[in-house]
């Protein structure tokens, strides 16, 4: 069984990682789509809310045989890839500067794995630009994300901020 792990924080999912989990699935039998917690940083979302926004979005993608697993994990990467017997970690790639790091991070995964190999992938055209940061600042400024990310994300962002009477969004995370 090829087996992937697709990491990411995925706060929130977008349609840009849908379409790469979608694609990879062509290439693997299974993808883990583990959301990466860090304790450091303070997401939108909490892992158990990005867990069920990804289950709701994942179910309407076509993902042919492809099993497809949701976890969180926290740590290295590497160490828990190893535990579920993973042979590749999936990244997408949006841009030049996307490279340059995710170059540096498969060269030390390599150095810590040497078995694990990293498979590059870059998302549709259409979704080349969109990224979990630029769908929240949007939202919170007041666009429309409609077309970027799933429908579960939308509506979660809309629980999220509710419309003050000057229209700005106000947050009900803390």
């Amino acid at each position: 069984m090829r087996r992937a792990i697709y990491p990411g924080s995925f706060d929130p999912v977008t349609n840009g990682h849908l379409d790469i989990i979608a694609r990879g699935c062509k290439l693997f039998d299974e993808i883990i789509v583990a959301i990466a917690v860090n304790s450091d940083k303070l997401p939108l979302f909490t892992a158990f809310e990005r867990r069920e926004i990804l289950l709701e979005a994942l179910a309407e993608i076509d993902a042919g045989e492809c099993r497809l697993i949701v976890e969180d994990f926290e740590g290295l990467l590497t160490k828990y890839a190893v535990e579920r017997d993973v042979h590749a970690i999936v990244r997408g790639i949006r841009a030049i500067s996307d490279y340059e790091y995710e170059l540096q991070m498969a060269l030390m995964n390599r150095r810590i794995e040497p078995k694990l190999e990293t498979v590059f992938m870059m998302p549709a055209e259409a979704y080349s630009y969109v990224s979990s940061r630029l769908v929240k600042e949007v939202y919170r400024l007041g666009a429309s994300v409609t077309g970027l990310v799933p429908r579960a994300v939308e509506r979660r962002l809309k629980e999220k901020f509710e419309r003050s009477h000057d229209g700005k969004p106000q947050s009900h995370a803390k």
